[in-house]
């Protein structure tokens, strides 16, 4: 009889974006009788309450706190490996740059598995921070696996020299049955048109250039508003940024929101401007919502929107071509509507969580020795 596994999902979260819904993803749709799949979350001083945890509890999983005394504390290895132990792991599944050093450091003085899984790149300017993802990616080196979300990011793996035997791809997935579940709001203007962004606030989501593009869709059209969810280190340059533009009564920061699939299905187009991703799960969630998407075409965002097939796609950094785009699935309600239903389709037939996990819970079975 194969024993259960025990599977310590960890991370640092920095709010509740995509990798941290990924997490509740995966262990909602691990099988419970064969994978026992807890979650260990780092706090540092003054941070608030995390809404990952808040939600995993709902789940009725074990939930662990590992406290940070500053924003990198190498204390916090031994409280893991201490952790590991006490709760009997098998394997630790990390997530993103500070839990990759920390979680293959506390794996290896345990003497566990380590799963790394990338959930992007960061192309910070920012010297430190370059540093430091520098140093998560010579740890992820060090995994038993590495698993990327996107051929994008397998590339980038092997590029890092991630040894190839240790590479598994498993391709993203997103719990589909949360996007089906949210009601679609009714609108209070229902003539405007609400172009939405959903996700952190940070370099690579080349924000600045979303706020562009509105700035100028807003001069030809004035009954048009731009709604952006989430949070992050650029969004109060943003929001300065925002007060400069003609536009500005008409752009709204509404930073985190529990709300966040309801205000997403009420938006008439989805936008992103990023310039580095993996597979953004906010793309992946509008698209099941059925609405329509514009984006810059880069890799990871062209393995769901396929241009004139389930979205529009602009080359990075054509502003006046993203605007185009912008306004032909804004005013065009009959190609929108065939593009949306198109993506949507060609979400749940590739990248539901169920899939994901079955592909995750053979993996973990392979770490051990036990397929």
């Amino acid at each position: 009889m194969i024993k259960k596994i025990n599977v310590l999902q960890f991370i640092c979260p920095t709010g509740f974006y995509g990798a941290e819904r990924w997490v509740l993803a995966l262990a909602k749709h691990l099988d419970p009788q064969q994978v026992n799949c807890e979650l260990a979350v780092t706090m540092e001083p003054n941070q608030k309450d995390l809404e990952l945890v808040k939600e995993y509890k709902k789940l009725s999983l074990p939930c662990h706190i590992v406290p940070m005394k500053n924003k990198f504390d190498l204390s916090t290895i031994n409280r893991l490996v201490t952790l590991i132990k006490d709760q009997k792991i098998d394997i630790i599944h990390t997530h993103g740059y500070k839990s990759d050093i920390l979680g293959v450091m506390a794996a290896r003085k345990a003497g566990i598995k380590c799963i790394v899984t990338p959930h992007g790149f960061e192309n910070a300017k920012d010297i430190k921070l370059r540093l430091f993802i520098w140093a998560g990616c010579q740890a992820m080196k060090y995994g038993d696996y590495v698993v990327p979300l996107s051929q994008q990011l397998m590339a980038d793996c092997k590029r890092m020299k991630v040894k190839q035997e240790k590479t598994v791809y498993i391709q993203n997935g997103v719990d589909l049955s949360e996007v089906e579940g949210t009601p679609v709001p009714a609108r209070q203007n229902p003539e405007e048109k609400r172009i939405g962004f959903v996700g952190q606030m940070i370099s690579r989501k080349n924000i600045y250039d979303l706020l562009d593009v509105f700035d100028s869709v807003h001069k030809k059209h004035p009954n048009t508003r731009l709604i952006l969810l989430g949070d992050g280190d650029a969004r109060q340059g943003l929001e300065e940024y925002a007060q400069s533009l003609a536009s500005k009564d008409f752009i709204e920061f509404l930073g985190f929101r529990d709300d966040r699939l309801s205000l997403l299905k009420s938006f008439d187009l989805f936008a992103m401007t990023s310039t580095l991703e993996g597979i953004p799960r906010c793309l992946m969630e509008a698209a099941a919502a059925n609405i329509p998407v514009a984006a810059y075409d880069i890799p990871g965002i062209d393995q769901i929107i396929k241009h004139q097939e389930t979205g529009l796609l602009a080359p990075l950094g054509e502003k006046q071509t993203l605007q185009a785009h912008w306004e032909t699935l804004l005013f065009d309600s009959q190609h929108a509507s065939t593009l949306a239903n198109q993506a949507k389709e060609y979400v749940y037939q590739h990248y539901s969580a169920n899939r994901m996990a079955d592909e995750y819970q053979a993996l973990f079975t392979k770490s051990l020795g036990q397929g």
